[in-house]
């Protein structure tokens, strides 16, 4: 069903301009503000598939985004709708809104580019029908929620030729590049790479509810693969809807092992359960272990997410060195580098401004060692990078940047299931309660 039927005119065809890559005068727009509630040759127009929490904040971050057009909001609960209609509103657009995307692609003509952040289960459907379409598409990671899904995604971008980024939204945000390109592949500051450490644990948390009012008819939830609002609502913990905690979390960081080192694990072991929540499918924690040969030599991988606790340090990836570690995280405060004792001396990498001593360092306590084997305190530096934009912006601007035939895709399909495809062997190594080897084919799409 189509809402809010309203479109606007554009002096020739958006699309026309978008195949040849041309940019107007070569203008850059002052203000993302300049032009909302306009219509103009060069805008792109966007349409969001899927206005659910990570909707809601792709729709926080695309707005800040000079030349997008926003013209049309689709999904399947009119209150999630109607939230994502009134806000491009008030921003100055005017978007359609339609239940159905198969409709929304028959009325939208003018289209250019889709924003999909729908259930896990859904995203290589959307994904393949918005490329089949002609738009090129930005989709929320995982992929999918199976292999073979995700493989489906790489085939139809390959054969459309169209753009396809996936969400891992790390891979443009500048403290993560900074770290990738100066820290770890032009200083190697860490040395010899060993281990990884990484998490991200949530406290205990209710399942969602819905207001009765608002509750979608039996027959539209059945026909969009639900059985009733209570899974609609929580679908993340449902296994033929999504991969669990691992994917959900566990993707955005597991995804950064793989690409600092520059190559997939060859084994995972792990361990994981059902143990506090009585009314979820999948696991409430795990806990794995990757290992991967590099051509430093081997490195293992550590990683756990947690549900019943929020303890732990937050979130983080941290590559440790013989002579140093690289702690990295999007929360600035938990980003830190540290010096080995044993390390070369770093000064040219202060004078290149790749890192910053940190203030009030924590000092040697002499009273404190318990052991005349402790290492010695290790010296804390920072990263000089500053993100003043929400998280995923970045990834965003990446994407639109590659529509417009400004740069390349950060994540494109092909490198997010490399990535990604590790991640899927994680919860059957929980099930089979034994480490699981990887082939080369695995890899590939």
């Amino acid at each position: 069903m189509k809402y809010e039927n309203s479109k606007n005119n554009s002096p020739f065809s958006r699309r026309e301009f978008l195949k040849t890559g041309v940019v107007a005068g070569g203008m850059v727009l002052a203000s993302p503000y300049i032009l909302k509630g306009q219509s103009r040759a060069d805008d792109i127009n966007v349409a969001f598939v899927g206005m659910g929490a990570q909707g809601r904040v792709l729709l926080d971050a695309v707005q800040n985004i000079p030349g997008l057009n926003f013209s049309a909001v689709c999904d399947i609960w009119d209150l999630s709708r109607r939230y994502g209609i009134n806000r491009l509103k008030r921003a100055g657009f005017n978007p359609n809104g339609y239940e159905n995307i198969e409709e929304m692609l028959s009325e939208e003509s003018d289209l250019d580019a889709v924003i999909i952040s729908t259930p896990d289960f859904w995203h290589a459907d959307h994904t393949n029908l918005c490329l089949n379409a002609g738009l090129h598409v930005y989709c929320e990671k995982m992929m999918a929620h199976t292999v073979e899904a995700a493989r489906s995604m790489v085939h139809t971008m390959r054969s459309t030729g169209k753009l396809l980024q996936i969400g891992h939204q790390r891979r443009s945000n500048p403290r993560y590049l900074h770290a990738f390109h100066n820290i770890i592949e032009k200083a190697r500051i860490p040395g010899r790479i060993t281990n990884i450490n990484g998490q991200w644990n949530r406290a205990v948390s209710e399942d969602l509810s819905w207001p009765k009012r608002y509750e979608i008819a039996p027959e539209t939830l059945r026909r969009y693969g639900y059985e009733n609002m209570h899974q609609f609502r929580n679908w993340r913990w449902f296994k033929d809807l999504s991969g669990g905690p691992i994917s959900d979390l566990g993707a955005h960081q597991i995804d950064i092992f793989n690409w600092f080192l520059g190559t997939g694990p060859k084994s995972v072991m792990a361990s994981g359960g059902s143990d506090y929540y009585t009314n979820r499918e999948w696991y409430d924690n795990v806990m794995a272990i990757f290992e991967y040969d590099t051509p430093d030599g081997p490195v293992r991988a550590f990683y756990q997410v947690l549900t019943t606790t929020s303890a732990g340090g937050g979130y983080y990836e941290q590559f440790m060195g013989d002579e140093g570690s690289v702690k990295i995280s999007e929360n600035s405060n938990l980003t830190k580098v540290y010096r080995e004792d044993r390390a070369p001396d770093w000064e040219k990498w202060i004078d290149l401004n790749y890192l910053r001593r940190s203030e009030g360092a924590p000092k040697a306590n002499d009273s404190a060692t318990v052991d005349v084997r402790e290492t010695a305190p290790l010296v804390a530096f920072d990263l000089p990078i500053v993100l003043d934009k929400p998280l995923h912006q970045p990834h965003l601007e990446n994407f639109f940047g590659a529509v417009r035939g400004e740069n390349d895709l950060n994540c494109d399909a092909v490198h997010a299931f490399e990535s990604e495809a590790a991640i899927f062997k994680v919860n059957s190594a929980v099930e089979a309660r034994k480490s699981i080897d990887f082939k080369p084919e695995d890899f590939e799409a």
